[in-house]
């Protein structure tokens, strides 16, 4: 599973945000953006974990890296909001995470969700 499309781009995306996050205000740095970047990270773990998973634990494992997903995109709103993110920075990572989470609703739906 690997290999499939959601883990090559969640670590696309990943590898997009880490290095814009260390540009984000130092003030910042320890509360909304170091939550932004744990967000994306634990939904990154959930989805390994899921990918070893079977049964009632991998729709659970699904559930909480789709409410880690959640979470990314209320902190990407809030760093466009406060100008963290350009508009197109914010508009590029809109896409990415669009396409992740729909990738994880396929997933989901195989599994019956």
């Amino acid at each position: 599973m690997e290999n499939s499309p959601l883990f090559a781009r969640t670590f696309d995306f990943l590898s997009w945000l880490l290095p814009r996050a260390q540009n984000f205000p130092r003030p910042q740095r320890f509360a909304v953006t170091q939550r932004l970047q744990n967000a994306a990270l634990d939904f990154q773990e959930l989805i390994v974990d899921a990918d070893s998973a079977r049964g009632a634990n991998r729709l659970e494992r699904l559930r909480q890296a789709d409410a880690a997903l959640s979470k990314v995109r209320l902190y990407l709103r809030l760093c466009r909001e406060w100008q963290w993110l350009t508009s197109g920075q914010y508009e590029h990572a809109a896409r990415m995470i669009a396409e992740i989470g729909r990738l994880l609703g396929g997933w989901m739906k195989t599994v019956g969700i």
